[in-house]
């Protein structure tokens, strides 16, 4: 009998650790609310083709080098890509998922640096899956793990720098609320059953929520990146989940 696991990775100090695991019948779903996996979530619901997640800013500009057609896309310390950052190129997007509409994004394949969000990624590449979590596919994604009940679920929180996000947290704790019923005979991480804990006591008023995450009061004291945290908090706003590629690119596995 296969004993199930549902465990959560609160913070970036744990990716060097989860990198050294045999990954290969888990499932990954990472989260960095606020805000590079809601980007991501929302260009693809908006028709982009592809991301491509890199870590530094020289693996994108090799990338657009290779391949011109590719838009950049990726903030440090929260703001656009910029010249002075990237040897004399400004990105085409920051990591605010306002700016990845429709009409910018349709068939476009994207290649996406961020401080933690595509760290997280990387940190999971040897799973059997790795799914991109947000609030906005929230149903979707738990509705995925349901359908094929993995043995072994990680929910993997990006975090801020080197410490824990309460936003990816709070997300969290909602897919293991979700996947109780399913995992609850087996190993509970006490991480899981941590985030499991909070999400109930703040999930009436998200956006209030965020005032008290240090990502959230940092983008609520710029005027122009604001309105980005009550955008990743809407829930269950599309119906697409997304994956890590073989190829190392993230697409639309069902919709």
């Amino acid at each position: 009998m296969i004993t199930t696991r549902l465990e959560v990775v609160l913070s970036p100090a744990e990716f060097a650790g989860l990198q050294q695991r045999d990954l290969s019948r888990t499932v990954c779903v990472v989260f960095d609310i606020l805000r590079a996996s809601t980007s991501m979530i929302t260009a693809l619901a908006n028709g982009a083709k592809a991301l491509i997640p890199v870590a530094e800013i020289p693996e994108a500009l090799a990338i657009r080098r290779e391949r011109p057609d590719v838009f950049l896309a990726g903030e440090r310390e929260g703001f656009r890509i910029r010249a002075n950052l990237s040897g004399g190129v400004d990105f085409d997007f920051g990591n605010s998922p306002r700016e990845f509409t429709p009409e910018r994004v349709q068939g476009k394949t994207i290649v996406v640096s961020t401080t933690n969000g595509t760290r997280a990624l990387k940190a999971c590449a040897q799973a059997q899956n790795v799914l991109v979590g947000s609030f906005l596919n929230l149903r979707a994604t738990t509705n995925w793990l349901k359908e094929h009940l993995p043995p072994h679920v990680i929910l993997v929180c990006s975090g801020t720098y080197d410490e824990p996000a309460m936003e990816d947290i709070l997300a969290a704790g909602a897919v293991c609320e979700r996947l109780w019923p399913y995992y609850s005979a087996g190993h509970i991480s006490d991480s899981a059953e941590i985030a499991r804990r909070i999400y109930p006591l703040l999930q009436s008023n998200l956006v209030d929520a965020m005032k008290h995450s240090r990502n959230g009061r940092r983008l609520l004291s710029h005027a122009e990146l604001r309105d980005d945290v009550w955008f990743c908090v809407q829930r269950e706003t599309t119906r697409i989940v997304a994956a890590l590629q073989a190829d190392g690119s993230v697409k639309v596995i069902a919709s």
